[in-house]
């Protein structure tokens, strides 16, 4: 403890030295003294060479001790414009010093080796794997990126064929008129009945303890050989794949893991004669054999691409998650659930290219298989107990299984770059989809360059095209359009050692490319037309609908006043029945009004009038039930009694109307708020006789009212004396205030001046008077402008 107290010592006492001085040197005018003399340039310039190579050095040093990319510092301005990396390069070595310190203090316990399965692993070293050679440039076939045609299956023979494998050869032409060859085992697969055991419920086969076992390693033809001859006495194994797509084009298949019940196997895929794995055919196309893997959408692909592998008979475990409706769908979830298992997947991303394995990757491997059989019996049971066999709908196996078949006929096909349209695998449209980018067309033609450049050289240099540039790269250059290699690495920010060698031809690129976006298209235009492929191409694929021409209007549906005389005919039935009943007692040739509405239905309408309540004997109609019978007659209107000229008061009695008894109340209320006929707006007065001796009776309550009304006048204007002092407003003669003439305004203001002084005498509420009486908000701010800052200015 003692020398590290000494060291942090010095090292303080050498940083406060550095930090004094660079201040000092920092407060003189460095600028005034290198006009002064040239010799302080020189040593000057001298220095700052000096200091920036000491730097340099630091942090290649501090670096290739992190997780992060030391900057070039070429000049001084470099420092500036990659001050960001050295920030990063600086708390990346502060964190791992205080992690350090925290152990050396015995604040934080160190990790041993033998520690639980719980706690995380660090993550492979990413910087470790750029110094690992290239596997793929051993292979006996080596793989060729630039192929423009259809995949051509690396089958030499096919076990198990239902079609011979020349028939499988034959090609054909997909949707978009290029020559692609068939799935080799479509036949096989869309024929293949799943045996019995996958429709029943069984006790599941437990697994052999993990810790007491281990796994085979097959590096050799000969390990090949007895592998495959205790395959093919399985009936169900599990299959694993890891793949690695950072330092190559279209990816390697790396690693291959197989189980079964009693025993595991890890098969290294990255020898040279790694096209020999073909002959497991003979298990993975075997009907007889179940294949379990876990979301082998991929794995299907990969098998078939690198060793020429095809799998008949998949059950895939992913499907049967998601058909139970499991909140996770991943492998590490269901080991976890049905065994107890936590999965390191730290190790997921890790460099499977590594040789030899390491412990940690070699036993993260085999778990991947070693539990997937007993998970898969666990899975099948639950489905069968969930499903129901003769609805279709609720059968959950079936619904697994077909989706395994449609997951083994995935069929892999060429990367070929489209230039104009960006579509495919490899293109920029989904890309640019999925970043959203708003470019001019030079942008979008620096764009669409760049990403083509970073295309053609991953597939010469057999590299990932994100390890070359990353698409936020691709992103950043195409806004930035840089004009030289430093504003292109300004861009860029980290750079890879392949970017830095080819950066003029990068350069080179990005100027044609601006130059010919000048007149080149619109970004929004090409996705438009892109659009509009697309529909164009599904739509030849959908069955056309048939339509059933209109028929001819017929004179009585020709179309009303106010329509538009050549709007589409309306479609009308031959009678109505939007209002029930309500036709009944018209005549089959009677006219009806129809809605005059502009639209594709047309409701007539029908006469709301008494006569659809009666029938023309004056009884209601027979279908009607007794009890719902309107208790009225109808009486036609040329026999009603002819209305007192006097007044427009009418008896509702003569009209067949129901007596009814009235108050006192009812009678006051009825001079004051009469009723009125809905139909007619007529006033109603309902009473048992009408006598002269009523109608003076009548009169009297209504002058009485009068009075009454009176007083209560009186009474106001009594306890208001000022309220007659003001005249009514005259609308009639009041000034206009949108066509006011000179005379007009005048007056206007005389009489504002006049309710001004008279508001004085009188005042009143003013229900807005005190709104401008707020405290007003903060002015706005005013910016700094160019020159010295107002703190300094007199």
């Amino acid at each position: 403890m003692d020398s590290f107290k000494t060291l942090q010592d010095d090292i303080s006492k050498a940083l406060v030295s550095t930090t004094r001085s660079a201040s000092h040197i920092g407060a003189a005018d460095i600028a005034f003294q290198r006009s002064l003399n040239p010799e302080v340039g020189s040593q000057l310039d001298a220095q700052n060479a000096r200091l920036l190579h000491l730097a340099q050095r630091l942090l290649e040093n501090a670096a290739a001790s992190s997780d992060a990319v030391g900057p070039k510092l070429p000049d001084a301005e470099a420092i500036d414009a990659n001050w960001r990396g050295v920030v990063d390069v600086i708390d990346s070595l502060l964190e791992k010093a205080d992690i350090s310190l925290d152990e050396y203090t015995g604040v934080v316990k160190r990790l041993s080796p033998s520690a639980e399965q719980t706690i995380t692993k660090p993550r492979p070293n990413i910087a470790e794997r750029k110094h690992i050679p290239k596997p793929q440039l051993l292979f006996e076939h080596a793989p060729s990126n630039n192929e423009t045609g259809g995949y051509r299956p690396l089958l030499t023979t096919k076990p198990h064929a239902k079609v011979p494998l020349q028939e499988c050869l034959k090609t054909f032409k997909d949707s978009r008129g290029r020559e692609q060859y068939p799935h080799p085992y479509e036949t096989e697969i869309n024929s293949y009945d799943y045996p019995r055991t996958v429709y029943e419920i069984a006790e599941p086969k437990p697994y052999q303890p993990f810790e007491s076992t281990t796994a085979t390693l097959v590096d050799t033809p000969e390990a090949l050989a007895v592998m495959l001859s205790e395959l093919k006495t399985a009936k169900e194994i599990a299959i694993d794949l890891e793949h690695h797509d950072n330092r190559t084009y279209i990816g390697l298949v790396s690693l291959m893991q197989i189980s079964t019940r009693e025993k595991d196997w890890i098969v290294d895929t990255l020898k040279p004669w790694r096209r020999k794995l073909e002959c497991l055919n003979e298990v993975f196309a075997d009907p007889t054999i179940l294949k379990v893997l876990h979301g082998a959408f991929m794995d299907i692909v990969w098998l078939q691409r690198d060793l020429g592998l095809y799998v008949v008979g998949l059950f895939d475990t992913f499907h049967a998650a998601r058909s139970l409706g499991y909140p996770g769908g991943s492998l590490a979830y269901l080991l976890e659930r049905f065994v107890q298992f936590k999965a390191q997947k730290q190790y997921q991303l890790a460099d499977w290219r590594v040789r030899p394995l390491g412990p940690e990757l070699f036993e993260y491997a085999r778990a991947d298989t070693h539990f997937l059989l007993y998970v898969y019996d666990n899975m099948r049971n639950e489905l069968v107990e969930k499903s129901d066999f003769p609805d279709p709908e609720r059968n959950k196996v079936q619904d697994v299984l077909l989706k395994s078949k449609e997951t083994a006929l995935q069929r892999y096909e060429n990367p070929v770059y489209d230039t104009e349209l960006g579509l495919g695998s490899s293109g920029w449209h989904k890309l640019i989809m999925r970043t959203p980018a708003q470019f001019s067309p030079q942008q979008f033609a620096v764009f669409r360059a760049v990403h083509q450049w970073r295309d053609n050289l991953s597939r010469k240099e057999d590299e990932s095209p994100l390890f070359i540039m990353p698409n936020h790269a691709v992103f950043s250059v195409a806004r930035d359009m840089p004009a030289d290699k430093a504003a292109l690495f300004t861009s860029i920010q980290h750079v890879s050692h392949i970017i830095r060698a080819k950066a003029d031809e990068l350069v080179n690129v990005v100027a044609k490319a601006k130059q010919e976006g000048l007149n080149g298209p619109e970004l929004n235009d090409v996705l438009k037309t892109i659009e509009d492929m697309r529909e164009a191409r599904y739509a030849q694929f959908e069955t056309p609908r048939k339509t059933i021409p209109p028929a001819a209007p017929t004179p009585q549906e020709a179309a009303p006043l106010g329509m538009v005389a050549n709007a589409p005919a309306a479609v009308r039935e031959s009678s109505s029945k939007f209002w029930g009943e309500l036709w009944d007692s018209n005549t089959a040739g009677e006219d009806r009004p129809v809605s005059t509405l502009n639209v594709d239905l047309a409701l007539p309408l029908p006469p709301l009038t008494a006569e659809i309540f009666s029938t023309a004997n004056g009884s209601a109609d027979a279908a009607t039930p007794k009890a719902e019978k309107p208790n009225y007659t109808f009486i036609p209107k040329e026999d009603r009694p002819q209305e007192d000229e006097r007044t427009d008061l009418f008896i509702v009695k003569q009209l067949g109307g129901q007596k009814r008894k009235r108050t006192a109340a009812a009678e006051e209320q009825s001079f004051t708020t009469p009723a009125l006929d809905p139909m007619q707006d007529d006033e109603i007065m309902i009473d048992q006789e009408e006598s002269e001796e009523a109608d003076r009776a009548r009169e009297k309550a209504a002058k009485k009212a009068l009075k009454k009304q009176k007083k209560r006048e009186e009474a106001a204007r009594a306890a208001n004396p000022h309220q007659d002092n003001e005249p009514a407003f005259d609308y009639a003669n009041a000034p206009s205030i949108l066509h006011a003439n000179d005379d007009q305004g005048k007056k206007g203001r005389k009489d504002k001046k006049d309710k001004k002084d008279k508001k004085k005498k009188n005042p009143q509420f003013a229900p807005f008077s005190g709104m401008t009486d707020a405290p007003k908000g903060l002015p706005r701010a005013q910016k700094e402008k160019a020159g010295r800052s107002r703190t300094f200015q007199s």
